[in-house]
C-alpha cells in the first residue's frame, strides 16, 4: 500500500487522534501470559468436545468399537469440557481487556498483511465469544435460536480452532519475544508498577478458581458442597437423580404406558410385558449417568441384561441396535447402539433405580443404562429394540 503523506490526508483525519490508554498492563507481555492460560482452556475444550461428539455420533464402522471402559470415562470427559468452558469466560474477558486498545490504532489498516491479521483476529474473537455463549445457554437447556445447537457448536469449534492456529502462526514471533519475563522483547515495568501485573494475573486466576469451584461440583464430588451456580445439582431430583426431560415434556402418553409391551425385532422376534420382564433374571449394577450439560451422578440400577434379550432374539454378536422410545417430543426419541455397548455385561434394560421402580420421569416402564455413554443416548421409555444386523 502506497504511503500517503499527512499533508494530503483529509483535514478531519489529520485532526483525528487515537484515545490515550494510560494503563501499563495493555502490553504484549500481559497479553501473552493470559493467552497461555486461555489457549490451554480452548485446547482442553476442543479435545473433550471431539471425544463427546464421537461418542454421540460415531463415524462409520467405529460405532461397534466404542469403548465401554472406564465406566466413568464420559463423566470425566464432559465434566472437564463444561468446567474448562466456564473457566474460559474470565480468561477470555481478561485477554480482551489487555489488547482492546489496539482496536483504536490509527490508521486502522496499514497494508494487506495487517488487514488480513485484523480479519483473522475478528474471526477468532467473534467465534470464541459465540462458542462460549452457546455453550453456557446449553448448560441450562435454553435454546432461543432456530438452529441446531449441536451441529452449530460442532462446526464453530473447527472455525475457532482454525482461527486460533492462524493467529498463533501470525503472532509466533511476538509471542516468543514475550513468553517469559526474561524474553528479549519483554519490557519490564518500572519497579513501583511491577506488582500490578502479578496482581492482575492473581486476580484472573482467582476468578477462574471461583467459577470452577461453584460449578464443577455437578461432576466432581469433593466440590459438591460448593455447587452454587451449576444449573443441575446431581443430588436433587426424584429417586436421587436430576431429570432433564419429564414424561410430560416428552409427551409420553399415559395410554401407551398402560398398554406397554416391549417389542424386540430380530431373527426371532418376540414381545414381553413388564411383569414378564420382571420375572427374567435381574442384574444390579452401579453406573454413573452423565449429561452433555456437565452434570453427572452415580446410581444403582436393576434390570435385564440387554445381551440376554438379544440372545433370546437370536441377534448376531456384532449386531447394532435401533432403540425406539415412547416419547413423541424432543430429540433422541430414536437412537442407535453399537455392538460394544449392546453386548457389554453392564448394559441393562433397567426397571428399577436406587431400589425403587422407575418413576415416569426416569423412564418407566423401562430404560437403557450403559457404561461410558452420553446421557442423551440412555434412552427412556423404551418400547422397541430392533436388531439392525
Amino acid at each position: 500500500m502506497r504511503h500517503v503523506p499527512p499533508s494530503r490526508l483529509p483535514a478531519t483525519l489529520t485532526r483525528l487522534k487515537p484515545p490515550r490508554f494510560r494503563g501499563r498492563l495493555h502490553d504484549p507481555r500481559t497479553a501473552t501470559a493470559v493467552g497461555r492460560w486461555l489457549g490451554a482452556a480452548v485446547l482442553v475444550c476442543f479435545v473433550t468436545g471431539v471425544l463427546s461428539h464421537v461418542l454421540q455420533e460415531p463415524p462409520g464402522g467405529l460405532a461397534n468399537r466404542l469403548p465401554t471402559r472406564p465406566v466413568w470415562g464420559y463423566r470425566l470427559n464432559q465434566g472437564l469440557h463444561v468446567a474448562t468452558g466456564i473457566a474460559a469466560v474470565p480468561l477470555l474477558l481478561a485477554k480482551l481487556w489487555t489488547v482492546y486498545p489496539r482496536l483504536f490504532t490509527v490508521p486502522p489498516v496499514r497494508g494487506v498483511r495487517h488487514a488480513l491479521e485484523r480479519l483473522s483476529v475478528a474471526v477468532l474473537v467473534s467465534s470464541a465469544l459465540l462458542q462460549l455463549f452457546l455453550g453456557l445457554l446449553n448448560t441450562v437447556q435454553w435454546y432461543p435460536w432456530p438452529f441446531s445447537f449441536r451441529q452449530v457448536h460442532w462446526a464453530l469449534a473447527w472455525v475457532l480452532l482454525g482461527a486460533l492456529l492462524l493467529h498463533l502462526a501470525v503472532k509466533a514471533p511476538e509471542i516468543a519475544a514475550h513468553w517469559s519475563r526474561r524474553s528479549p522483547g519483554t519490557r519490564e515495568l518500572p519497579a513501583e508498577d511491577a506488582p500490578d501485573r502479578r496482581s492482575l494475573l492473581l486476580g484472573v486466576g482467582a476468578a477462574v478458581g471461583a467459577v470452577t469451584a461453584v460449578t464443577a461440583g455437578q461432576t466432581f464430588t469433593p466440590l459438591r458442597p460448593l455447587d452454587l451456580l451449576a444449573p443441575r445439582h446431581p443430588d436433587h431430583g426424584t429417586q436421587g437423580l436430576p431429570v432433564n426431560r419429564t414424561a410430560a415434556q416428552a409427551r409420553v402418553s399415559p395410554a401407551a404406558v398402560r398398554d406397554w409391551r416391549l417389542r424386540v425385532a430380530g431373527p426371532r422376534p418376540y414381545t414381553l410385558s413388564r411383569p414378564e420382564l420382571a420375572r427374567l433374571p435381574q442384574r444390579s449394577v452401579r453406573l454413573p449417568i452423565a449429561c452433555v450439560e456437565g452434570w453427572s451422578a452415580s446410581a444403582d440400577w436393576e434390570g435385564v441384561r440387554l445381551s440376554d434379550l438379544l440372545d433370546r432374539a437370536g441377534a448376531p454378536h456384532d449386531a447394532r441396535l435401533r432403540i425406539v422410545s415412547l416419547q413423541r417430543a424432543g430429540a433422541y426419541g430414536v437412537t442407535e447402539m453399537g455392538a460394544s455397548y449392546a453386548r457389554d455385561p453392564l448394559t441393562l434394560l433397567a426397571l428399577r433405580l436406587n431400589g425403587r421402580v422407575l418413576s415416569a420421569d426416569h423412564g418407566y416402564p423401562a430404560r437403557i443404562i450403559a457404561p461410558n455413554r452420553p446421557g442423551v443416548l440412555q434412552t427412556k421409555w423404551v418400547e422397541r429394540i430392533e436388531v439392525l444386523g
